[in-house]
């Protein structure tokens, strides 16, 4: 029988039964299995001695998973600790700092460049713009101000761009949960260039606001006489995310820089030092007290060799020509042979560096890089193209020098060269007869460089390993390292090349090419401009450079540029003498007669160069050459490409150039 108490009796007959019902409802708790007889509840003792056990709801197997859990997570918060305080420790000492005190920069303003007369070409303006501190607007949404309603007042003002700029910088770091980046405390621009009523405006809204704020920069103003200085000058443009990461320490995100022509080559001297400035700040990055300042150091002047006169006449008569022999892309290059100053500079077509101070309009930057002449391009210092004949004063000073020829070697030219099948001809029907290396460079007679060049018969010619060693004496098949970005080497070739890019060997057929400037060789403008300075001042390669005095904020001389000299003394004098008197023939009876008429002596090379195995294509004009004769000022080099016969092309835009110079000049 079993005999059940009810918790009514359990209270008022038995009070052991009572202490019973406690126990087994603890036993009960804490998962005990309870066992139940006839004779009613056993007690733990008598359990044990009927044989019965008393056992557990979680296993072993579950215990230990549970205390690895414990372990892993154990790990984990050591590791996490030791990232922090450890690995990261110096980011979060910044990230600390920044929250309480703030580093500004102070920027300098940026150095003004004049021609060589002193006419201002870039200056600087001031304009406003937008910037935003990420963190501290969001702490200020934080605290409870409106931002969203600032942010649409913004959107009236300056348009929906800028609203939505500011959009994106406040989801950007919103969604950061793991705590703001340093960049979040860096000034961000949201709008630039904005007018002095919308900066108005935007000063009263956002006046309560540390995060956001109206600044003043300097913007660049490009005085253009000539608007091919574009490619000389260059552009500023806005820091980009990729240029800040491996831009030097000092500089801001909403920070200027230059990307193009001398503002990119002389960034440092032109950017100057930024001061700085350490405030304190409260939870809402708003300044209470300055701690320490630093002045600002403003840029440095650039005083340029370019004569803005003589640009514009180069430019004027390059663009004329152009519409005249129905070409459309042209450079030009005058050099003053004595120190390897550039005097003017023309890639055209060009484009006008004020369309870029600001952000660029995008039709008028499609219409640029769509444009298959490349305007961007500047192709006197960047392009590369065949030499043609204005390389064989380069052959004809090495056949001298390494006595393959003398200044009375004859040679023959009847039409061209004939070997086995090939026949290598000449420029003119029949040839010119007798010819020795002065009528040879007047007449640009082929036949002669192929001799001096390849050989013939039994007459030993350089060979393509001297002619390459010598060109690269004269600066070509590298670059010069004139003070402008992206300067092209060029290209010299060789048996080795031609046999591991064209799976080819080298024939004399190449060598004779290579005599007359054609084949493979390539070389900038610029290059053909140097090495005729080198016959020009009688033996000096120097080194082109367009800058030539750096000026303080107050236009004192800091510093001149001295002329380099990149080597000299490779080819006799005498030698030398031989190949200058060849170019001066040129002008006096030879192909580049119609420069005679000129007020001073005037000596030059012609050249024609083919860059298409398409016959319907036009060869590219070359001239180059140096004036006065006796006492040279000037070394000019043009290239028009595609321009056909030399003589129709490039020939007139130096001889008008040259009547300029001579009327306006005193001598």
């Amino acid at each position: 029988m079993i005999k059940i108490f009810s918790p009514k009796h359990e209270r008022q007959s038995d009070p052991f039964a009572i202490k019973e019902g406690i126990f087994r409802n603890a036993k009960l708790a804490a998962g005990y299995r309870l066992n139940w007889t006839e004779e009613g509840l056993l007690g733990e003792r008598e359990a044990e001695k009927s044989g019965d056990k008393i056992g557990r709801n979680i296993s072993r197997q579950k215990i230990n998973w549970i205390a690895a859990a414990i372990i892993f997570a154990s790990f984990l918060l050591v590791g996490r600790a030791f990232s922090l305080q450890i690995y990261h420790n110096d980011y979060y000492q910044e990230l600390s700092r920044s929250n309480r005190l703030r580093e500004q920069g102070i920027p300098a303003d940026r150095g003004v460049i004049y021609d060589n007369q002193g006419e201002i070409l870039v200056s600087n303006s001031p304009v406003f713009y937008l910037q935003v501190i990420p963190a501290d607007l969001l702490a200020a949404e934080i605290a409870g101000y409106n931002i969203t309603a600032v942010n649409n007042k913004i959107g009236d003002i300056l348009g929906k761009e800028s609203a939505e700029n500011l959009d994106y910088l406040l989801v950007r770091y919103r969604r950061n949960k793991s705590g703001q980046p340093l960049e979040a405390y860096q000034p961000q621009i949201i709008a630039d260039d904005i007018n002095y009523y919308q900066a108005l405006r935007l000063m009263v809204i956002t006046a309560d606001i540390a995060g956001i704020s109206v600044q003043v920069r300097s913007r660049r103003s490009y005085n253009l006489p000539a608007v091919s200085l574009s490619h000389v000058l260059g552009y500023i443009g806005a820091l980009t995310p990729e240029e800040y990461k491996a831009a030097p320490p000092d500089y801001l995100l909403t920070d200027y820089i230059g990307k193009t022509g001398l503002e990119k080559y002389w960034e440092k001297e032109l950017r100057g030092v930024y001061g700085e400035k350490y405030i304190e700040v409260d939870a809402l990055g708003r300044e209470k007290r300055i701690i320490r300042e630093v002045s600002k150091e403003d840029g440095a002047g650039l005083m340029l060799a370019i004569n803005s006169a003589l640009q514009v006449e180069l430019e004027k008569d390059v663009k004329s020509q152009l519409e005249i022999s129905g070409a459309a892309r042209a450079a030009a290059i005058i050099l003053n042979p004595q120190n390897g100053e550039v005097l003017a500079l023309v890639s055209w077509p060009s484009f006008n560096s004020n369309d870029f101070s600001d952000k660029i309009k995008t039709e008028i930057y499609q219409k640029l890089v769509n444009d298959p002449n490349q305007p961007l391009f500047n192709r006197a210092v960047s392009g590369e193209f065949p030499t043609g004949s204005t390389f064989k004063p380069v052959v004809a000073a090495a056949a001298l020098q390494e006595n393959v020829i003398t200044e009375n070697t004859i040679v023959n030219s009847t039409g061209g060269l004939r070997i086995n099948v090939w026949f290598f001809p000449d420029w003119k029907a029949g040839g010119h007869g007798a010819t020795n290396v002065r009528s040879a460079l007047a007449w640009s007679v082929n036949t002669f460089f192929y001799y001096i060049g390849g050989g013939y018969n039994d007459f030993e010619g350089l060979g393509v390993q001297r002619i390459t060693d010598y060109a690269r004496l004269f600066g070509l098949g590298a670059p010069l390292g004139i003070d402008l970005p992206n300067e092209a080497a060029g290209f010299l070739p060789s048996k080795e090349w031609k046999e591991d890019a064209k799976k080819e060997m080298w024939y004399i057929g190449d060598t004779y090419h290579l005599a007359i400037g054609q084949g493979d060789i390539t070389a900038t403008p610029l290059q053909v401009a140097a090495y005729t300075s080198f016959f020009a001042n009688g033996g000096t390669l120097y080194q082109p450079h367009i800058v030539k005095q750096l000026l303080d904020s107050q236009g004192q001389l800091v510093k001149n540029i001295e002329p380099a000299i990149l080597r000299h003394d490779f080819i006799e004098e005498k030698n030398i003498e031989i190949v200058r008197q060849g170019m001066r023939d040129c002008v006096a009876y030879g192909s580049c007669r119609s420069l005679d008429s000129l007020a001073e002596p005037v000596a030059g090379k012609t050249g024609t160069a083919q860059w298409s195995s398409d016959p319907g294509q036009k060869t590219h004009s070359w001239f180059t050459g140096f004036a006065p004769f006796n006492n040279p000022e000037l070394v000019i080099t043009i290239l028009v490409e595609e321009g056909g016969e030399t003589t129709d092309a490039a020939v007139p835009i130096a001889k008008k150039v040259l009547e300029w110079y001579f009327k306006t000049q005193e001598h």
